[in-house]
């Protein structure tokens, strides 16, 4: 189950460094930032797609856009100047109570609670 959510967070990581590529190439008119921009964003939706085999969709989506939001506004701040306001931070502290809500509420189901679900292994008539 581990490695599911390292999926998750190598998709997160690269979404974030794929976005802020963009940002890099739009200030500094290289196309080249564009080009590994569509690298990255490609290989984090195959990391995403491989991490809900075992994650909850709703659960790994609203991390993946979530701390990929959080990340790349704060790394927009740092690197390229961009201004941060109180409704920012707001909206910000908002989403991570948001995604900290929706995976405390989300349980996990098991292959044997499948089975028992569906009367075990025997065939059903």
């Amino acid at each position: 189950m581990m490695i599911y959510w390292i999926l998750l967070g190598l998709a997160i990581a690269t979404e974030i460094i794929g976005t802020l590529s963009m940002k890099w190439s739009s200030v500094n008119d290289s196309n080249l930032g564009y080009i590994f921009m569509l690298g990255m964003i490609t290989l984090s939706y195959i990391l995403l797609s491989f991490s809900i085999k075992r994650i909850a969709l709703g659960v790994a989506y609203a991390m993946w856009e979530g701390i990929g939001i959080l990340f790349i506004t704060l790394f927009s701040v740092l690197l390229f100047d961009e201004s941060v306001s109180l409704l920012k931070i707001t909206g910000l502290t908002t989403l991570v109570v948001g995604i900290v809500l929706i995976k405390s509420g989300t349980t996990t189901r098991t292959k044997r609670d499948d089975k028992a679900k569906r009367g075990g292994d025997h065939a059903v008539v």
